[in-house]
């Protein structure tokens, strides 16, 4: 059996900075795909939310930019195990999306151009938990980090946050994502290191 390098014991972590298990940080920000990335033009972007009745809400780009902004802050955790701090964001709260839509659901489907789903509580999307991002640290959010816009819900693990975000299904019952099909927890809490479904 091989030994390590005298001295080495892992990647660091920074002191005084709160970091889920099983996580490193990192400065870059590494693109992670399902697929090809999509190149979605502003003049044809459309964000439609379906409820559980069928009624559907939709935004243009331009309604997007309409809407209040905000700038959030956060710490990126993917499942993959790296974390980035600090990252910086533009874009539209699901609370100020949402306000004028009527539902009783309890749950969310989002869905990506390129096909991609991921499913989330409604309630972690809304109380400030969740944005429709368009600007990463100060410039136009680019197609590889899922722009023109994405999903943004710092709090799950990173796979949660769907890149070139195309719709929202609000659902009285749960239905799995793309990768929880294939085993990927249904939640994604990296403090409780939910990766696979059984953790």
């Amino acid at each position: 059996m091989g030994s390590l390098t005298p001295g080495f014991h892992g990647r660091p972590r920074p002191q005084g900075v709160a970091l889920p298990p099983g996580q490193y940080v990192t400065e870059d920000f590494p693109v992670l795909s399902a697929g090809p990335t999509p190149r979605v033009d502003t003049a044809t972007w459309q964000l439609d939310v379906v409820t559980e009745t069928g009624a559907t809400h939709s935004w243009s780009w331009a309604d997007l930019m309409r809407l209040d902004q905000e700038e959030p802050t956060v710490d990126l955790h993917c499942v993959t195990r790296w974390s980035k701090f600090g990252t910086s964001w533009r874009g539209v709260s699901l609370d100020t999306l949402l306000a004028d839509v009527a539902s009783a659901a309890d749950f969310a489907l989002v869905g990506a151009y390129g096909g991609y789903t991921t499913n989330l509580p409604l309630a972690d999307l809304l109380g400030g938990k969740a944005w429709i991002v368009h600007t990463y640290d100060g410039a136009p959010l680019h197609p590889v980090h899922g722009g023109p816009a994405r999903l943004l819900v710092p709090h799950l693990y990173l796979w949660k946050s769907a890149k070139w975000v195309r719709s929202i299904r609000l659902m009285v019952q749960d239905s799995p994502g793309f990768w929880e099909q294939l085993g990927y927890h249904d939640y994604g809490d990296p403090w409780r290191e939910q990766r696979y479904q059984g953790d």
